[in-house]
């Protein structure tokens, strides 16, 4: 485990003193991933928050067709997992699979409580990382119906500049609410 990254992360939003890093520190679970490995199935118990240490990782629903819809993509110094039932005590809906190798550090649901409810500071860092998780849930929602495909794929590109080469162009076509093949389009006509 390399707290590092995590760290810096917390210390961009809140200062933090020996105790408060000792616990956090002391109730993470490191867990590597491998590409395309299940990390959380849809229908398990939403047990954890995961902090992107290394690697990327794509948390997608799968409908009742079997079609896979991204809700997200996280890289190195984000968060990911299912915050509604993790609040709520309920199964998510939502899988996440490792699109890279890499490690995520698990914070469990317990431990949460216990970090929120003894070091206070950390709901201060939870809520705006949280309120910034949402407003860029709210962008891509307005950019979903008021852009075309085109500049979805150009605003993810810029914003996502490395999850863009690494992730297979369906799922990223997923996301931005396309086909492949229109995908592909898109990427020809910008390339000439």
């Amino acid at each position: 485990m390399t707290p590092d990254l995590l760290l810096s992360n917390i210390r961009q939003h809140i200062p933090l003193d020996e105790a408060e890093s000792e616990f956090l520190l002391s109730v993470l679970i490191p867990r590597p991933f491998k590409q395309g490995e299940l990390i959380v199935r849809a229908g398990d118990p939403a047990r954890h928050l995961m902090f992107v240490d290394t690697g990327y990782l794509m948390t997608y629903y799968t409908d009742t067709n079997g079609e896979d819809h991204v809700i997200q993509f996280s890289g190195e110094g984000w968060w990911a997992g299912d915050i509604h039932c993790l609040s709520e005590y309920t199964t998510t809906r939502y899988s996440s699979r490792g699109m890279s190798g890499g490690e995520v550090l698990l914070l469990p649901k317990l431990a949460l409580e216990q970090l929120l409810s003894n070091y206070t500071k950390f709901e201060r860092y939870f809520r705006i990382i949280f309120q910034k998780g949402f407003m860029r849930q709210q962008l891509r929602y307005i950019e979903g119906h008021s852009t075309s495909a085109e500049e979805r794929y150009q605003s993810f590109i810029q914003a996502y500049p490395s999850i863009a080469q690494t992730v297979p162009q369906k799922y990223i076509a997923s996301y931005l609410g396309i086909t492949p093949e229109f995908l592909s389009k898109i990427r020809k006509r910008l390339a000439s």
